[in-house]
């Protein structure tokens, strides 16, 4: 009996460790890196102490996404630098997975995000990047960077309408294609490039096939700071949307699929403002 209680306890305690990770999310919207983000993850990596390494893998040109973005760190004040670019059977390597021993921030480079899930999911070098951020490190990254992070995650393809001239004109039952991506963020649904590239169709169109989460939107040069709390602050030059529909009701299809759906709250936020992804409340 008392094994058997010690393991429940040990599940428990395990369980509750998984469920609040001590690290800290900064999820950059794409476009321009502002100085003052990359400085924010940097300091939260542990300053003159940090080590970030860079994961270029949805490039299609990695070594000098890598480069690039190791510029970046390096003025903003990190001088151990390094990265790490393998398949998907690389990635189960223990060699490569030893790299990031040590490591206190990682950085997904933009790109496509399909081909970061493609290479990385399940393998044993993310579930190396999920023990660092439990462990209190800080994992960031830019645009297909960005999309990674939510546990349902939009690809950038559409189902339904094959028009390329015309990407994302509706907002419509399946036709958005979504992927399971690296699941850092569990509460809502990431979307990067929102206002710049005008993304509004397609991430209503998700949230209304997944209204257990929200919507969260940033824009370019733009970042959200997710605490171990669960709350986010917004970083940078423009706008975060947030898409709750919590409340939502009378949500129908149309026999050419497209939505209607009421109570839909949606809140914009700037520098500095603040949000509680638990209680679905912005921070006064």
């Amino acid at each position: 009996m008392k094994i058997i209680k010690s393991l429940f306890l040990f599940i428990f305690l395990a369980s509750t460790c998984l469920a609040q990770p001590k690290g800290h999310l900064v999820i950059i919207g794409g476009g321009d890196k502002p100085m003052s983000v990359m400085k924010k993850i940097v300091e939260l990596a542990g300053g003159e102490n940090s080590k970030i390494l860079i994961i270029p893998n949805a490039s299609s040109v990695p070594f000098e996404a890598y480069k690039e973005e190791a510029k970046e760190f390096n003025e903003a004040g990190c001088k151990n630098i390094s990265y790490i670019f393998c398949s998907r059977e690389q990635a189960d390597l223990d060699s490569n997975v030893n790299k990031l021993n040590g490591v206190t921030g990682i950085f997904f480079s933009g790109g496509d995000q399909s081909r970061l899930t493609g290479d990385l999911l399940g393998t044993k070098l993310i579930a190396k990047v999920h023990e660092i951020y439990e462990n209190g490190g800080v994992i960031s990254g830019t645009s297909a960077g960005a999309a990674v992070m939510s546990k349902v995650m939009i690809t950038g393809d559409e189902l339904i309408n094959k028009d390329t001239t015309t990407s994302f004109n509706s907002i419509q039952k399946n036709n958005v294609k979504t992927i399971e991506g690296f699941g850092f963020v569990t509460k809502c649904i990431i979307d990067q490039h929102f206002i710049k590239r005008k993304r509004n169709n397609r991430l209503i169109s998700v949230v209304l096939e997944h209204p257990e989460l929200l919507g969260v939107a940033i824009d370019e040069s733009t970042a959200i700071l997710i605490n171990p709390d669960d709350t986010f602050e917004v970083l940078g030059e423009s706008q975060v949307i947030i898409y709750d529909p919590t409340h939502v009701e009378n949500i129908e299809a149309d026999q050419n699929g497209k939505f209607s759906a009421t109570g839909i709250v949606m809140s914009i936020l700037t520098k500095g403002q603040k949000y509680n992804l638990k209680n679905k409340t912005v921070v006064e």
